[in-house]
């Protein structure tokens, strides 16, 4: 089996969504909807008739333009769009022939799926995959009636959204669905399109749906009933008890009430028993009928306003159904709660406070571990799923019978019991073994689950690498404060960061360099990676600040030595180094990249050298890789002036950009044509094992070569520019004198255009207006900025 294109039938925001992340993952899509009804007015006018291609497919083509508009984006470029060709319901079904999958993401009517689904098996080819992205309309009621060569290829394939974003993949057998069929996709979901991917059962909502909302219920009946506001609810349910920031309110404004509504009210009609677990409270109604559906309205549970101070967010008063100034919360039980270690001591330290804040979290919470532990089997398999869909798909840090753990299984019982609650059958049966935890770690730090009476292994994917169990298992082979160097087996290293934020200071660069000379002796390549929150911020700001103020030039000057010294080593090892970048990717971490042999990064890769909006300019490698780049771009006979090639560098450099994806970071020029990126970001560093290993068959390291320098020539084109920046007020004056210090180093200085100079002569000149700058008083009042607010300052 072999998915090469996909047929996509619905085109709204989840069918165009699903269209865009099949195309970032390089795979072609029909995307076809409904023709429309009636002539727009535009169409009108310009003389068309609903016969006219262009008009029936104007909803599907309509839908296409509009996730170049999507915030955020769900290409990773925009030219991946291409990707995507259109079509209608009505003249292309038997196209349906040239695809090896079809999803169906058309309006949640059982009817509407049940007429499509005949004709989708009139002309799909034998063995073609068929799947729907319903959110809870059964699987088993689609596909009534239609042979089993058909519903063998059947399942359920559910997407959370955004698709991009969103690592959940629900995937839900049919009652006739070939188990060769679910593992086939199970793979293909995690590997090819990035998921985190768990099997349902085809009950209303499936899993993550199923409990997430019914949280959210009983978080909307106890707001109402303990009198608590809507602010004050999503202070206590967000980070602070594992949640997103968007907490319980502004998550339903992100999603829409009118989508969490409908979500809620499929378990309402599909679970009888559960109605009234599921009945929303009558001012979600007047909401609903008011269009206050939540962002895409503009107001919702808050609504956003400007005012004479700038944006104003409102927070929704149920009783009044006003909006009303939004108050400072305080409740001492969230305070100690926020000001505890880990997560564990931060929800026990919540929910066993004596204020109505703490009694609120520990109602919700026990009513979500209830609920959860008592779906076992009905919706899930196992805990795992259940856990997995409410990190994956709600984002929570933990799930339910994580919770169930963190509080301590026996206490949270024995609490339940006494305050007249039902303790579920599965807990009752941990209990009565004498057990207290649903998950265990044995001795090399391995998870094992319970289930059906004992503890089973946790499944790990093949494709996945754990660093933190490498160093429980002894797999260290160098190690300081700041970075360690891990064995990843079958003679591939791994130098991974672990400082605070994977800054970069004085203990990484010394590790690097320790790393070589032992994966030059006895490895046969290195991969540089981490599984922290970012691969790397860049250098430690705060240092070069403090070294600043107290004028130690000096020591600047031999930091920034010891770093370029040590990127150009990498660039020069004598065994293939591939950089697995994710996440922020920033200033010296990038140079880091740059200088690698190969890059393996996640997709989703945010890399940039933004030293500029520091007040700097990039002095570990950065600025001079940039210009031999930009000189590679200048190749023998293409008549393009090299002016073209440095505009571009010297742009992205001066103007901070940091890519919105890999793909992106390959356009800015921080990815090579032979670089690649991995869509799950689980898997970066075993696909750069791979890589080490691929390119370590046949290496041959780098000699050093000469540089064509740009000249006076090109750099008065790029001072121009800032010239011209500067008289249209897009940039400041200081702006434009760093722009000015940038363009000399990358220009290689009053070397005349075409020269030949050694790489060290272009490492001095960054060096040089590094160690000019960072002396600046405009610069170090931007670095204090950046320390103190996260933002770039404009002075």
């Amino acid at each position: 089996m072999q998915i090469r294109k996909v047929a996509v039938l619905g085109s709204g925001v989840m069918g165009s969504t699903i269209a865009a992340h099949l195309a970032n993952a390089g795979i072609p899509s029909l995307l076809l909807d409904i023709v429309p009804a009636k002539l727009s007015a535009k169409d009108e006018a310009a003389g068309l008739t609903l016969e006219d291609r262009r008009v029936r497919n104007s909803i599907a083509e309509t839908n296409k333009n509009n996730l170049m508009k999507m915030n955020p984006a769900p290409l990773f470029v925009p030219e991946f769009a291409e990707r995507i060709e259109v079509g209608n319901i009505s003249d292309d079904l038997d196209r349906l022939s040239e695809v090896d999958w079809v999803i169906e993401v058309v309006v949640e009517r059982l009817d509407i799926k049940v007429e499509l689904f005949k004709k989708v098996a009139a002309h799909v080819r034998p063995g073609t995959i068929v799947s729907s992205n319903t959110s809870g309309i059964s699987l088993k009621a689609m596909v009534e009636g239609l042979p089993e060569s058909f519903t063998k290829y059947f399942l359920g394939t559910h997407f959370f959204n955004p698709p991009r974003y969103m690592k959940l993949l629900e995937i839900i057998p049919g009652p006739n669905t070939d188990p060769e069929i679910v593992s086939y996709l199970s793979e293909f979901g995690e590997r090819v399109l990035g998921k985190g991917v768990i099997l349902a059962k085809d009950t209303p909502n499936f899993i993550a749906n199923r409990i997430g909302v019914f949280g959210l219920v009983v978080t909307l009946k106890e707001m109402l009933r303990s009198g608590l506001s809507i602010d004050e609810v999503d202070a206590l349910t967000g980070p602070v008890m594992g949640r997103p920031k968007s907490a319980s309110f502004r998550t339903v404004d992100l999603v829409g009430l009118d989508t969490f509504m409908h979500t809620a009210n499929t378990v309402a009609q599909g679970v009888p028993a559960e109605k009234d677990d599921f009945q929303l409270p009558e001012f979600m109604h007047t909401m609903l009928q008011n269009g206050w559906l939540g962002d895409k309205t503009k107001q919702g549970f808050y609504k956003k306003t400007k005012g004479p101070q700038g944006k104003v967010v409102e927070v929704l008063d149920p009783q009044t159904m006003t909006y009303v100034a939004q108050k400072k919360v305080k409740f001492a039980s969230l305070e100690k709660a926020k000001a505890a270690g880990s997560l564990k001591d931060k929800i026990r330290t919540l929910v066993s406070g004596d204020d109505a804040g703490a009694q609120f979290s520990w109602n919700i919470l026990k009513a979500v571990l209830i609920y959860a532990a008592n779906r076992l089997g009905e919706i899930a398999d196992d805990i795992t799923a259940i856990d997995e869909g409410l990190c994956w798909g709600f984002n929570w840090k933990m799930g339910p019978f994580e919770i169930w753990d963190a509080l301590g299984v026996k206490a949270a019982a024995d609490r339940i019991v006494a305050e007249g609650g039902n303790l579920p059958p599965v807990v009752q049966e941990l209990l009565a073994k004498g057990l207290n935890s649903f998950y265990q770690k044995n001795e090399s730090g391995e998870t094992a689950f319970y289930n059906n009476g004992e503890y089973c292994p946790k499944s790990v994917s093949p494709h996945a690498f754990s660093l933190k169990q490498a160093h429980k298992a002894g797999k260290v082979i160098l190690s300081n404060p700041g970075a360690s160097l891990v064995d990843l087996g079958d003679g591939v290293a791994c130098l991974e960061f672990h400082s605070p934020n994977n800054s970069i200071g004085a203990d990484i660069v010394t590790m690097i360099q320790k790393s070589l000379v032992e994966v030059e002796k006895n490895y046969l390549g290195m991969v540089i990676g981490n599984q922290g929150k970012n691969f790397c911020v860049g250098a430690n700001l705060m240092l070069i600040l403090l070294e600043a103020e107290e004028e130690n030039w000096d020591e600047i000057d031999l930091m920034i030595r010891a770093l370029q010294n040590t990127t150009l080593a990498m660039k020069y090892a004598k065994k293939p180094i591939v950089a697995s970048p994710f996440g922020m990717t920033l200033g010296g971490g990038a140079e880091i990249c740059l200088h690698s042999h190969a890059i393996q990064a996640s997709a989703e890769t945010y890399m940039g050298l933004v030293e500029l909006g520091v007040g700097l300019i990039p002095g570990g490698g950065g600025t001079k890789e940039m210009a031999v780049r930009a000189m590679e771009g200048v190749l023998p006979g293409v008549q393009v002036a090299p002016d073209y090639f440095f505009a571009k560098r010297f742009e992205t450099i001066a103007t901070a950009q940091v890519s919105t994806s890999a793909e992106k970071a390959r356009q800015l020029g921080f990815l090579r044509d032979h670089d690649r990126y991995s869509m799950n970001p689980d898997h970066i560093i075993m696909d750069a094992k791979a890589r080490v290993i691929d390119l370590a068959n046949n290496f041959r390291p780098k000699l050093p070569a000469k540089v064509k320098a740009g000249g006076p020539g090109v750099r008065a084109t790029l001072e121009l520019g800032l010239y011209g920046m500067r008289q249209g007020n897009y940039i400041s004056d200081y702006d434009q004198y760093l722009g000015k210090k940038l363009a000399y180093a990358l220009t290689g200085g009053d070397r005349p255009a075409g020269i030949l100079v050694d790489e060290q002569y272009l490492l001095d000149l960054e060096r040089e207006a590094f160690l000019s700058l960072v002396g600046e008083p405009k610069t170090q009042d931007r670095i204090r900025h950046m320390l103190s607010k996260g933002k770039p300052l404009r002075n």
